[in-house]
């Protein structure tokens, strides 16, 4: 057409119909598509009417298949309509062909069971003129009229967002039941590679007042329809599918340029089930029978770096040696029944994701760590007013050892807190029974809480920064250490373990994170150890006010809640001129402030290192190897300054002090090497 507006004219189609001849014209949705799902709804006595027939052999093959005979097929095209009588002819005596306008149909109210419709609410709702919208109106209380209460329009449509949102407001708005099915691909992707859609409408006597709507889908993989709480819920999820068609087109025809993510959703919940990363090798070349292949990161280890990052599912795609490498990550919330379980359930969806120039019936290998698919224990989840919903989980990571973490599910990709769990230990005198020969269970990890074990990189950059401090031959002995930020408490109470003249102050906002430390991170106050549940904007301004430089030490590890501002670490607040000059002065002249800043927006961490200049004539940098994160060392006097030989002194100094007999040192602390990749700024 020359415009849109033209799918509406009789001329248009009679010239289209003259020039196209005999050959039927199937827009999309071949019959073997849509039968499955039409045969739900068609039943053979029904008397349909089809609108918009033109000159599909749609009619002519349900009538054939004895899905239905009393068929009535209606079209604007006089063209159309005397080839289709002459088709047909006496072939099919019982259905008959009729030139008539849809809007202005001469039917009988409730005359038919089904009116059904093959892309032409799709050709007529083409904008969304006043015009145009008055047309389909007119079409829906036409066809409203037609059909019998409990008889049903059935719509088969490319679902554009406009021409669906119509469809489902003014149907659902008269009371009608909606529900939309996907129809199951033929696996010819060539033709054309959107979906098609049924839109099944079912008609009820409208009843006074506000009834609840009943909208719902019905995705291809299966026949239960899932219930949408709105409009607006229905067309983002038929536009998630439509999404998802172009994505696999796409990645079927060339290797993806960047890494793509998506979510697979549970059929009963909705809910997020596996997240799948799609990692090309373009300068890997596959053996024969290694173009693609599949890996089942193990429960609880989707956030660490080779499962987490770009760069590590890179390496992971290398290492494994395939063109492209599906991995899968498990989300907390669902239950799984092994590796085969899982094989089963993913099988037929991943090869849609399957790379260009598969081999036919090529076998596709399901890869893992040691071949299962880990542990993850939830110990607890509750909703803080501050933090939102949040999780303490036991996984298993490496050889065999277990760790407690604390995750917040606004950024479920990010570890909060971490701890190692300490292994078992029989009790003093306890014998084995011999009888008992019950193992325990892989699936229990041990409880107690092994306090010498920093997991979190930053915190082990954070304790090699307090050799900054004291004076040219001196360790610090006694310290005032003020740390705003709590988590589960690791790094607070590493200080205080580990340097027993440390007096320690922690500041946090949330009250519920004081409680997750406390009866699940191994967290405990004493003489030397005091939480204040506060702003630490506040309370850094009352002893800015009050009692100024008394910190040997001030630890800022507080995360941001605002996820829009492109740094997660620490809230801007925190790094304003204003309040890091009230920072600088409850720190002695001696002292240093450690900022852990995670920062994805260049700008703007330019902008928070320029105004730490401003402030502190000293500051060091330590990057975290494969994170965001970055540790800067600032430090109120420029005297301070150290060149690397003497901070690596003092600290294999410091960590030989902390090294006392009877005291557990892990052999991942050499502060030396923590600090060999500091940088001056």
């Amino acid at each position: 057409p020359r415009s849109p507006g033209e799918f509406g004219s009789a001329r248009y189609w009679d010239r289209f119909f003259r020039q196209r001849g005999q050959r039927p014209f199937e827009w999309y949705g071949a019959f073997p598509e849509l039968c499955p799902v039409l045969r739900k709804y068609v039943r053979p006595r029904d008397k349909v009417l089809v609108v918009g027939c033109g000159n599909s052999e749609l009619s002519e093959q349900m009538y054939d298949v004895g899905m239905c005979e009393d068929i009535v097929n209606i079209d604007i095209s006089d063209a159309v309509i005397r080839q289709m009588q002459e088709r047909s002819g006496s072939a099919r005596p019982k259905m008959s062909y009729l030139l008539m306008d849809m809007l202005q149909m001469d039917f009988p109210d409730a005359h038919f069971q089904v009116v059904l419709d093959k892309g032409t609410l799709d050709a007529l709702l083409t904008d969304e003129e006043e015009a145009t919208i008055a047309k389909v109106e007119q079409m829906f209380a036409e066809i409203s009229r037609v059909l019998q209460v409990g008889g049903r329009y059935l719509c088969v449509s490319l679902a554009q967002a406009h021409v669906l949102k119509k469809a489902v407001e003014y149907f659902s708005q008269e009371g009608w039941v909606v529900r939309v099915h996907q129809v199951a691909s033929s696996g010819d992707k060539q033709q054309f590679v959107l979906p098609v859609f049924v839109y099944v409408m079912t008609k009820f006597r409208k009843i006074p007042g506000s009834a609840p709507q009943i909208l719902e889908i019905c995705p291809e993989e299966q026949d239960k329809p899932m219930r949408m709480e709105s409009a607006e819920r229905l067309v983002a999820a038929v536009k998630d599918r439509q999404h998802y068609a172009l994505l696999c087109s796409q990645i079927s025809k060339s290797p993806c340029r960047e890494q793509v993510s998506l979510d697979l959703c549970d059929k009963e919940s909705g809910k997020p089930r596996y997240t799948l990363h799609v990692v090309d090798s373009p300068s890997v070349k596959p053996s024969r029978d290694n173009h693609f292949a599949i890996f089942i990161i193990p429960q609880g280890r989707e956030t660490e770096w080779l499962f987490g990052t770009e760069e590590g599912r890179r390496q992971l795609a290398a290492s494994a040696g395939s063109g492209r490498l599906l991995t899968v990550a498990l989300h907390r919330e669902q239950h799984y029944e092994g590796m085969a379980g899982i094989q089963a359930e993913l099988s037929g969806k991943v090869m849609e994701l399957a790379p260009p120039g598969l081999p036919a019936r090529q076998q596709v290998p399901f890869l893992s760590v040691g071949g299962d698919i880990g542990v993850r224990t939830v110990r607890h989840c509750d909703t803080s007013p501050l933090s939102g919903e949040y999780v303490v989980e036991d996984v298993k990571g490496d050889d065999s050892c277990y760790f407690r973490r604390l995750i917040f599910l606004r950024n479920r990709n990010v570890v909060q807190s971490e701890a190692r769990l300490l292994a078992p230990t029989p009790l003093q005198g306890q014998k084995k029974r011999r009888k008992d020969k019950k193992k325990p269970s892989p699936a229990e990890p041990p409880g107690a809480i092994d306090k010498s074990y920093l997991c979190c990189e930053h915190h082990k950059a954070m304790v090699a920064g307090l050799c900054l401090l004291g004076g040219p031959n001196a360790l610090p002995g006694e310290l005032a250490v003020l740390v705003v930020g709590l988590g589960g408490g690791s790094l607070p109470l590493f200080v205080h373990d580990y340097f027993s003249q440390a007096r320690v102050a922690v500041v946090e906002i949330d009250p519920s994170m004081l409680e997750v430390a406390t009866h699940w991170f191994g967290f405990s106050q004493g003489d030397r150890m005091q939480v204040h549940v506060s702003d630490g904007l506040d309370y850094v301004a009352k002893l800015a006010a009050e009692a100024p430089a008394q910190y040997d030490a001030v630890m800022f590890d507080v995360d941001s809640k605002d996820l829009t501002v492109g740094m997660s670490c620490p809230p801007p607040a925190f790094v304003e001129k204003p309040f890091l000059q009230k920072v600088k002065s409850i720190l002695k002249p001696e002292g240093v402030f450690m900022l852990n800043l995670v920062c994805r927006n260049a700008r703007l961490k330019e902008s928070v290192l320029a105004t730490l200049r401003d402030i502190f004539p000293l500051l060091y940098v330590r990057r975290i190897q494969g994170e965001v994160n970055e540790i800067l060392f600032c430090q109120p006097s420029p005297e301070g300054r150290r060149d690397p030989a003497e901070m690596g002194a003092r600290a294999r100094a410091l960590e030989g002090a902390l090294r006392q007999p009877g005291r557990p040192w892990d052999s991942a602390y050499a502060l030396a090497d923590v600090l060999q990749a500091v940088h001056i700024l």
